[in-house]
């Protein structure tokens, strides 16, 4: 009990210290806040920097409170009071309400001078700020910047940064600021070298600027880091294209992964394949909102939950379309195209009367979030996540079918029908489930494609055209054609993009796919069995 009681009271004693030099350390600056409202312009500058030099954590705030012209003194000087928000004045450093206050109170003055110094003031702290995203915000600024009247705050904070990150900002602000001042040859020189050691289009922006006021004799060694930055990002725009083409081919092997097992196995000419990929968007949406209502510190987690359930309703969905409508159209194409289209149209119309024809949000979690530089280019978290996704789906799909009794039945199905039926094969429930098999592998495209999509009834319609370009350039049915076709065609359009434009681009991506048919009528890839061959 006795040791009890001490540990208190020495714990009393500390926080009572703690406390008291808090107190004594706002008292300090007490006579430097009061200093704001005595003199003219010159002796508040005065008093700015010195509360700027004092580093106490408070001063930022009351800068603050005079830039917004929160702070009153009396005419002939003396204390300083806050107006508060709801009326009358309060203390300047502890916040607390002040009824005694002279009659002569007038708010604080300030002129062009008075504001510079308070800005640079501002500036000072949150580059000598303990908070290491402030302190990068503030070398950004400086940056983009790059006021010369600056030059003596980025000096004191470059001597004290630590961190590599923003120290490489900093001088980097430092010499575009020493650019534009009349610094000596070898330091302009150096400047030069700093500012192109970034590699990046600011240092190209930077460096075009700087060119045509640069002394002669500047000037090759300026035009010599342009062209090698140049020829730098001119690989660098190559690589970002394949990411993007890459991302794209992600997206369209999702898509049309599934539509190539049940257009090899059954023939089936499935215009609702899309309309799989939009229900399983719009199962994601429901998961999300379902979980951020019973369960918010669940819903960053909620894709792990959305991609199963878009799998099972869509594959139940398929099930149920192929054992309604499908099976009784095989070996009728036209009609079969013409029953799914008009299938997709009910789907559609269904899902703009459950949830409107308006856009649903869905967010991404915490980890699909935000980008991060690689070398010269800028990966989009989102997209390299739905690339491995699609690779996991691709490959469970390759194991599924060639490991799995189920695989082998919808093989031996593909390759001879009536040996697979004689044999004893269930061909109509291999059909089914094969079909809801591809529906579910639509739906968990569907989930990818919420993420970099907007969730609309439309959603499935963007994509359905190049899903089938995609299956028939690569081979009906084989899943590896299917994977060289999407990402054949995702890095070719990408490429053709910035030339021939968007429709252009996808117009002759259409035009080479006919001419290669015409060589290759089954594609890169073609299954063989006897009865293809046949």
């Amino acid at each position: 009990m006795y040791r009890t009681i001490q540990i208190f009271l020495v714990a009393l004693c500390l926080i009572i210290s703690a406390l008291a030099t808090g107190v004594r350390a706002q008292e300090n600056i007490r006579p430097l806040v009061d200093a704001l409202g005595t003199g003219g312009f010159p002796q508040k500058i005065e008093a700015v920097e010195a509360l700027a030099a004092s580093g106490d954590p408070k001063v930022g705030e009351i800068l603050g409170y005079l830039n917004d012209g929160k702070l009153y003194a009396p005419k002939t000087g003396g204390a300083v009071f806050l107006e508060a928000d709801g009326g009358g004045y309060a203390d300047v450093l502890t916040g607390a309400a002040v009824t005694d206050v002279p009659s002569n109170l007038a708010k604080i003055r300030l002129n062009n001078g008075l504001r510079g110094a308070i800005g640079a003031a501002l500036s000072q702290l949150t580059l000598l700020s303990p908070d290491r995203g402030a302190r990068y915000a503030a070398a950004q600024d400086l940056l983009k910047d790059a006021n010369p009247e600056n030059l003596d705050l980025l000096n004191t904070a470059l001597a004290k940064e630590a961190d590599a990150e923003i120290k490489a900002t900093m001088e980097a602000a430092r010499a575009v600021i020493l650019l534009k001042t009349d610094a000596s040859f070898e330091d302009k020189k150096a400047a030069i070298d700093t500012i192109a050691a970034r590699d990046n289009r600011d240092a190209v922006n930077i460096l075009n600027a700087a060119f045509s006021s640069a002394p002669a004799d500047l000037q090759p060694a300026i035009q010599a880091h342009i062209d090698s930055i140049n020829r730098s990002l001119a690989v660098w725009d190559v690589v970002q294209n394949i990411w993007y083409g890459l991302s794209l081919s992600s997206v369209l092997l999702l898509a049309a992964i599934g539509l190539a097992i049940t257009f090899g196995v059954m023939g089936v000419i499935n215009m609702a394949h899309g309309e799989m990929v939009m229900l399983g968007a719009y199962t994601t949406y429901v998961v999300q909102q379902t979980i951020s209502a019973a369960a918010p510190e669940l819903t960053n987690f909620s894709l792990a939950f959305a991609v199963p359930a878009a799998f099972l309703v869509t594959g139940a969905i398929g099930v149920a379309i192929e054992r309604s409508i499908i099976r009784w159209l095989y070996g009728r194409p036209l009609e079969t195209l013409l029953a799914t289209w008009g299938l997709s149209l009910i789907l559609q119309q269904t899902i703009r009367t459950i949830f409107g024809p308006t856009n649903r949000q869905v967010d991404n979690p915490s980890w699909m979030s935000g980008t991060f530089d690689l070398g010269g280019m800028s990966i989009t978290w989102n997209r390299m996540w739905i690339i491995v996704f699609a690779i996991a789906v691709f490959f469970a799909l390759l194991l599924l079918l060639k490991r799995s009794k189920f695989g082998l039945q919808m093989r031996a199905v593909t390759q001879n029908r009536r040996m697979a039926s004689s044999m004893g094969i269930r061909t109509p429930w291999v059909d089914a489930f094969t079909f809801g098999l591809g529906s579910g592998i639509a739906g968990m495209a569907g989930v990818a494609l919420s993420q970099i999509d907007n969730v609309s009834p439309n959603l499935g319609q963007n994509y359905i055209i190049d899903s089938f370009m995609v299956v028939v350039f690569g081979g009906v049915g084989n899943l590896w054609g299917t994977l060289v076709g999407a990402m054949t065609l995702g890095i070719a359009n990408k490429f053709l993009e910035p030339y021939a434009g968007a429709v252009l681009g996808k117009i002759l991506i259409l035009v080479l796919i006919i001419l290669f048919i015409q060589r290759r009528p089954r594609g890169l890839f073609a299954l063989k069995g006897r009865a293809i061959e046949q």
